[in-house]
């Protein structure tokens, strides 16, 4: 199956040399920390490119990427591996690495294969432009997921972590986690409260920013993503995480009543 763009035109260029000239705007060089895991937001680009553009810049280029994304669009398992097919974008076309989603998929005893969460989900696919500028020969493999509980994270991150050991491709892999952070707040509660799952991202503390998101009502899209993503990187032995850059619309926008917030990070 090739899976279609869904966002071009919407959330970034549609135009190929549009896009790439945005891209190396936002992502001027190649960079050389071999991350583990990394959070990028999945806005569109005049929001936050440059907050994914920063962390990209920032990374050694990998030849597969993981991808966990929340699911906007309720469709779909509650976690979603498209394990076969290409992704396209107005680039060109980038693999699903089918081996590794589908010993996912086997060591992971809360995933399935699923292609229905994946037609009309914008937020794996607004990470694919920089992957492709890094490196357009890179596999991927697609996981959007619903809420779930701690243990559930948990149980899938030791999934994906065994994955990639037993394929011994762990020098090889990213795992990207695509959130934005608190939604449709003023700039100042949305820095305030945002700051409060940073503190526990920048501690390396998974099961401290599901609580803390769950306790504040954090409108943060993709906690389940980036829970999974750093439990799954400390098991595969990260012992850093750096924030590279956060932001919100307002910069863009000028409006600071009702903004959204934006982090990038990277697992070290």
């Amino acid at each position: 199956m090739i899976r279609k763009p869904a966002v071009a035109g919407y959330f970034y260029p549609s135009n190929p040399r549009e896009l790439l000239s945005e891209i190396r705007d936002y992502m001027p060089s190649v960079g050389s920390q071999d991350a583990i895991g990394a959070i990028c937001p999945h806005a569109g680009y005049v929001y936050s490119g440059s907050v994914a553009g920063e962390v990209y810049s920032k990374i050694k280029p990998k030849e597969i990427y993981i991808i966990l994304s929340p699911n906007h669009t309720g469709y779909g398992s509650n976690i979603s591996v498209m394990t076969e097919g290409e992704w396209e974008i107005p680039l060109g076309k980038l693999s699903i690495h089918s081996e590794l989603a589908k010993k996912i998929v086997e060591k992971a005893s809360v995933a399935s294969e699923d292609i229905k969460a994946h037609i009309y989900e914008h937020s794996v696919e607004v990470q694919l432009p920089f992957i492709f500028a890094l490196n357009k020969e890179a596999k991927i493999v697609p996981i959007t997921i619903k809420m779930l509980s701690l243990e559930e994270c948990l149980i899938l991150a030791q999934g994906i972590a065994e994955a990639i050991d037993n394929l011994q491709v762990k020098d090889r892999v990213i795992i990207i986690s695509s959130t934005d952070m608190s939604h449709y707040l003023s700039d100042e509660e949305a820095r305030k409260i945002d700051a409060l799952a940073i503190d526990r991202i920048k501690s390396f503390d998974p099961s401290g920013l599901y609580r803390t998101v769950v306790e504040h009502k954090i409108s943060m899209c993709g906690v389940i993503p980036t829970v999974t993503m750093l439990y799954t990187s400390k098991i595969l032995g990260a012992s850093e995480v750096r924030v590279i850059k956060y932001t919100t619309s307002a910069e863009v926008s000028r409006d600071y009543s009702k903004v959204v917030g934006y982090l990038g990070a990277i697992v070290l």
